[in-house]
């Protein structure tokens, strides 16, 4: 094994907040975005860890989707990790519901009016 230099593809691996340590305000917040509903409504309609961003069509360009996940990682409701060149995503549903009882199925069902 021989180390990398620092700019040759290799990333940072995602900061992840321990949901119980997520106050209120901002999982609300969290959930209070448009795109990032649509982010987490296609994590609870797939397996653990299937989705890599690219798989999300949010009407967003690369970097402003990475910011939503950041936020989504900073509320305690998604959890990212590398595989090779992608980054896959599981919503940390078990453990937000811990925190949270029923915020994520409420939002989740909110947004269906719409």
């Amino acid at each position: 094994m021989s180390d990398q230099a620092e700019g040759s593809g290799h990333r940072a691996a995602p900061v992840h907040t321990d949901p119980e340590q997520v106050a209120l305000l901002t999982a609300l917040s969290a959930l209070a975005d448009p795109v990032r509903i649509q982010l987490i409504r296609e994590l609870a309609a797939h397996p653990d860890w299937t989705l890599s961003c690219s798989n999300f069509d949010v009407p967003v360009g690369r970097a402003a989707k990475s910011h939503h996940f950041t936020v989504l990682r900073a509320a305690g409701l998604v959890e990212q990790r590398d595989q090779g060149p992608k980054r896959l995503n599981r919503l940390r549903r078990e453990e937000f519901d811990a925190r949270f009882p029923g915020l994520l199925d409420l939002t989740l069902r909110l947004d269906d009016v719409h």
